[in-house]
């Protein structure tokens, strides 16, 4: 407590300490945006080498750190004698794939999330949007690659190659449908697909609320202006971001034509 110049009391304010956690994990979310608006920007080729790389690398930690657990398993496997036949050479190589060590999965891991993650970005960015088709496409190159890099199509590396592709995409198409058909937004979100992916891609995903209170839905989008951002209260940097990425994308120009 202190005294002030009248004689009263005045409580003494200390200033409250921020948790360092907070502290970080919004930095963390800040510089994220960041790179995601930086992101957004770049030319195609930029963006899937960028996309590709980063995936690619996440890939590799987790694919060395299961492979910590697998060493073990792939030390006990008996090496072949030189005279073994093709296809019992081929299952080899197949258990070897499966259950390598470190660096051996670091490697498959890192060709399946890249390749994936960089198919994925073309397939958005020429179609305009993320669906069960582009997921496909992205699971066939990535599961073609995988074959062919971890050894595991023997004789015939095309064919298995090929193989392998169409599992994973199955696989992934159908896990796509199962996430679709578990994951409905409610009827309120139709509306708003297009601008919670923009937003998102932006790293403007805060600014959701102001369009939903100013009505601003997907059929608004290429009509936006920027006294329209402006009366719902989005700040001149987010206003920015928002218009060039509409001017920039073909769907939102083929809207304003065929609006006008």
């Amino acid at each position: 407590m202190e005294k002030g110049k009248q004689g009263v009391v005045v409580p003494k304010m200390i200033p409250q300490q921020q948790n360092p956690i907070e502290l970080i994990q919004a930095r963390f979310k800040e510089l994220e945006a960041g790179f995601r608006g930086w992101l957004a920007k770049q030319s195609l080729p930029v963006e899937a080498a960028v996309v590709t790389a980063t995936s690619a690398a996440q890939g590799a930690a987790i694919g060395g750190f299961m492979g910590t657990l697998t060493s073990d398993l792939s030390s006990s496997l008996p090496t072949p004698p030189p005279q073994t036949n093709p296809q019992a050479m081929a299952s080899f190589k197949q258990a070897q794939a499966l259950s390598g060590g470190p660096f051996v999965q670091a490697r498959n891991f890192a060709v399946m999330t890249g390749v994936n993650a960089g198919i994925s970005c073309v397939m958005k960015r020429l179609r305009g949007k993320e669906d069960v088709q582009s997921s496909m496409v992205a699971a066939f190159g990535s599961g073609a690659m995988f074959s062919l890099v971890s050894g595991m199509g023997g004789p015939n590396l095309a064919g298995n190659a090929v193989t392998s592709g169409l599992f994973f995409a199955l696989v992934q198409g159908g896990l796509f449908k199962l996430g679709q058909k578990f994951s409905t937004p409610p009827a309120e979100d139709v509306f708003y697909n297009k601008t919670k992916s923009m937003l998102h891609n932006l790293g403007l995903q805060n600014y959701e609320k102001n369009f939903r209170r100013g009505l601003l839905t997907d059929s608004t989008l290429p009509l936006l202006t920027d006294s329209a951002l402006r009366d719902v209260k989005i700040p001149p940097g987010p206003r920015l971001l928002i218009l060039d990425h509409i001017q920039r994308d073909p769907e939102f120009k083929d809207g304003r034509k065929s609006g006008r």
